[in-house]
């Protein structure tokens, strides 16, 4: 049951992620999802990330563009706009709000903080 209620943490603020994944500069899915992972985010599979990363194409709030490669098969690479920087800004700082309540009545509860080897990393479908 805990990497259910992960798994749909997660789904519901992956659009947040995939954004600041994206403000050190362009990059395609594959890296996305390593990005995300090193994060400690768990494995983020393909059919979730794309539909995301098309989602965030078509309100403006990435741009894409298709490169093809000498070696393997063609990629497209994402970049963020001026309105995915600022809505990553504006719902970005909504979340840590919010972070911070659920932390603050988690706390007032008497939940502690895992130790790192307590948490378990999900994986996303």
């Amino acid at each position: 049951m805990t990497s259910d209620r992960r798994a749909s943490w997660l789904k519901g603020v992956l659009d947040l992620l995939v954004l600041a994944s994206l403000t050190a500069g362009e990059n395609y899915g594959y890296e996305i999802v390593k990005d995300l992972a090193e994060s400690g985010l768990g494995q983020i599979k393909g059919g979730t990330l794309y539909p995301v990363l098309n989602r965030l194409e078509e309100a403006g709030l990435v741009s894409a563009e298709f490169r093809v490669t000498e070696r393997g098969p063609g990629r497209r690479y994402y970049q963020l706009t001026d309105q995915g920087r600022q809505t990553l800004a504006e719902q970005g700082g909504l979340w840590l709000s919010f972070d911070e309540s659920v932390r603050a009545a988690l706390v007032k509860g008497g939940v502690q903080t895992p130790r790192p080897a307590d948490s378990h990393e999900g994986e996303i479908r």
